[in-house]
């Protein structure tokens, strides 16, 4: 087995830092966003909750908004990662839907709706415009993304509209079942379950898309 080399170690070191300092602005404004709505939480008061300074924020975050919601683009980085390693022979809506489960039902590393206070942080995406801005760009990202994986499995050119069909189709289902999810609350019991409710929300889109499509046995 080959020695890490001596430079390894102080490298590692650094990245496991950073990492805390990320985790720890992002909670931070998660914290502040849902105690004081996002109109009074300020980018210093983050900063000083997380016991770093202004300019050490601004090295990872362009706003409150995006450290409130940095757990949305890891988790769009994590589904797509899993969609790459997905079989190369399977249909690319079925390997996004398989990303998806494989990223809602992760034990050892689980995905941030099991996390204190995320739906309520989902839910308030909807109601504040600054919040829903930050969301829509994080989430094109993943999905822009996702497009040049699924582009990459079909082999597609630019020109081929397939690979943003499918990813727009499979994403939007994923959103659905969220924004359901977080809306639920007790009002609707069924929707504690994300990863159930996303499964039965890709059912449904698999079942409209196999009635809608035309029968040709029945064409004169």
């Amino acid at each position: 087995m080959t020695a890490a080399k001596p430079m390894d170690v102080p490298e590692d070191r650094r990245r496991r830092k950073a990492l805390r300092t990320r985790d720890a602005l992002a909670a931070a404004a998660c914290d502040l966003i849902l105690e004081h709505g996002p109109a009074a939480t300020t980018v210093e008061a983050v900063a000083e909750r997380a016991a770093v300074t202004r300019r050490t924020f601004s090295r990872y975050f362009a706003g409150k908004e995006d450290a409130a919601l940095d757990f949305v683009r890891r988790d769009g980085d994590r589904v797509n990662a899993l969609l790459r390693a997905r079989p190369a022979d399977e249909p690319p809506l079925t390997a996004y839907r398989g990303a998806v489960r494989g990223w809602l039902t992760d034990q050892e590393d689980p995905a941030w709706h099991v996390r204190p206070r995320m739906r309520r942080l989902l839910a308030l995406v909807d109601s504040e415009p600054v919040l829903f801005a930050a969301y829509q760009r994080i989430r094109v990202d993943a999905q822009e993304e996702s497009v040049r994986i699924v582009a990459a499995r079909l082999g597609a050119d630019e020109g081929d509209i397939r690979p943003a069909v499918v990813v727009d189709a499979a994403a939007g289902v994923l959103v659905a079942a969220l924004r359901v999810w977080a809306r639920g609350g007790d009002r609707n019991p069924g929707a504690a379950d994300l990863a159930a409710l996303v499964e039965r929300a890709y059912d449904a889109l698999t079942s409209e898309i196999a009635s809608a499509t035309p029968d040709s046995t029945t064409e004169e």
